[in-house]
């Protein structure tokens, strides 16, 4: 039956497309061809190409590995006991299942939107948002989390070469005995400054303090081993499995950053062969490197002893050796080492939002580019002052559940991501692909759903907020802003 009420349509008028309705332009994806298309390409100026496969590897190495030894040991091991070490096993192998589907997508889709961008192109606008939103508050939450391990290691240091350390009313957040954490605001503002001045001068900064870190390490394992005894892992499970599984969900925290090579795909001169390569060797080295310094930590020290110490490696060193030097000179490579963290998740954070400005889900003046150096400097200041602004008073335990939480959420969308793009995209080229078809996938996404059931009521009531306020930004702002909503992209 006709409408009576609607205009007449002359003959040769063609009746205007229906306008989609909500579920459709909520589950409108951005196509591989456009991201690609649109690598490096800002707002006023462009993201430079200058990262090679050993650059970018080091960029990953100088996001992980850091604050999850250095200091989330000393709150893992009372949880895990000795076990400590199986702990970390298991928190790998989430990561490592994580990775292949990182490095199969990275591959394909080698841009700087890093999970944010893989599910725009394969499960839509909406789940691309949240996956955002996430790494907000991994990478944002991190950067904090981060600096404020910084913190207790810089005290350390002061105290064993000047004999004076930071008073905690300067040292510690509100809750916690002080007002604020200077220290940790202090080594974000340092990042931002390296940050500003362009990617390659960052990246160089950061291969220098990565060698510093992995020769502390080594340090740590050499000194360390000579206080091994094999009685303190007599009782090696003492919490049992339920506590074992706490302490890996917690650990967690320790792998946050491999993807950061992915966040880097517009700065790579060739991001389809090196990033995969990148992301892999980044978590073998952490991986190793973990295992290791744990299983001699916990051989060196009674687990009993490691409740409440956050720079529990340089008493160790100073509790075996009988000598102070050896935890200063430690101290002094946490410092150094803990700071490339600091600088290469900011990184990764900025990157994201980047992205994100681009697709015009947030912000354009988050997108705008400096012409001399190709960096985004108002989207690095902001989220720098951001980031300090918790670092200075938010205190690290919360900080580092918050980031497990939206980490382990990001990384289960990237393990469906592979799958979907293999059914919806077979024929697109693939540098690297995820060995046994969907089963290791599948088997992340168990892992990061396992991991996230495993953190306590308090953090799933932040991370309900934080995505309650994430969907009312995106209805608000991103909905109709989006370039796809406003066919920008054809």
């Amino acid at each position: 039956m006709l409408d009576q009420g609607a205009p007449p349509q002359s003959p040769g008028q063609k009746a205007a497309p229906a306008s989609p309705g909500v579920g459709a332009r909520l589950m409108r994806r951005k196509p591989v061809e456009h991201l690609v298309a649109e690598g490096g390409q800002g707002d006023g100026g462009s993201l430079r190409r200058s990262l090679g496969l050993w650059q970018l590897t080091m960029i990953s190495i100088g996001a992980t590995l850091g604050t999850g030894i250095f200091v989330v040991l000393g709150d893992a091991v009372p949880e895990a006991g000795p076990a400590v070490t199986l702990a970390f096993v298991i928190a790998g192998l989430t990561a490592l299942f994580s990775a292949l589907s990182y490095a199969e997508l990275a591959g394909s889709i080698p841009v700087a939107g890093s999970s944010y961008s893989y599910a725009y192109a394969t499960m839509g606008e909406l789940v691309a948002w949240v996956c955002g939103w996430c790494l907000v508050l991994e990478y944002g939450v991190s950067v904090a989390a981060v600096a404020v391990g910084w913190g207790e290691y810089l005290n350390e240091l002061l105290d064993g070469t000047i004999g004076v350390t930071i008073p905690s009313v300067l040292s510690s957040a509100p809750g916690e005995g002080g007002i604020i954490n200077l220290p940790a605001l202090i080594v974000v503002m340092l990042a931002m400054v390296f940050l500003l001045g362009g990617v390659r001068e960052s990246a160089r900064a950061n291969t220098i303090m990565v060698a510093v870190k992995i020769v502390a390490l080594v340090l740590f394992c050499a000194v360390g081993f000579m206080g091994f005894k094999s009685g303190n892992y007599e009782d090696f499970m003492p919490l049992g499995m339920a506590g074992v599984s706490a302490a890996g969900a917690t650990l967690f925290f320790s792998y946050i950053g491999f993807d950061a090579a992915s966040t880097a795909g517009e700065e790579a001169k060739d991001p389809k062969r090196d990033l995969p390569k990148a992301i892999m060797l980044s978590l073998i080295i952490v991986t190793a490197l973990y295992v290791l310094v744990a299983g001699v930590a916990v051989g060196a020290w009674n687990w009993t002893k490691f409740e409440g110490s956050e720079a529990s490696l340089a008493a160790i060193m100073n509790d075996v050796s009988g000598q102070s030097y050896w935890g200063t000179l430690l101290a002094l490579g946490a410092v150094i080492s803990i700071a490339s963290v600091v600088l290469t998740v900011l990184y990764g954070q900025t990157r994201i939002l980047f992205a994100m400005s681009r697709d015009g889900l947030v912000p354009k003046a988050l997108g705008k580019v400096h012409a001399k150096t190709g960096a985004p400097r108002l989207n690095t200041v902001i989220v720098s002052v951001f980031c300090g602004a918790l670092a200075a008073l938010i205190p690290l335990g919360k900080l580092v559940d918050a980031t497990s939480i939206g980490t382990l959420f990001a990384f289960a969308l990237v393990n469906i991501a592979v799958i979907v793009l293999r059914v919806k995209r077979p024929e697109l080229e693939r540098t690297f692909r995820v060995p046994f078809g969907p089963v290791l996938p599948v088997l992340g996404f168990l892992f990061c759903a396992y991991n996230m059931f495993s953190l306590d009521t308090v953090t799933w009531v932040v991370f309900g907020c934080w995505m309650a306020a994430g969907l009312v930004f995106y209805f608000l702002y991103g909905y109709r802003r989006s370039r796809l909503a406003t066919s920008e992209v054809k």
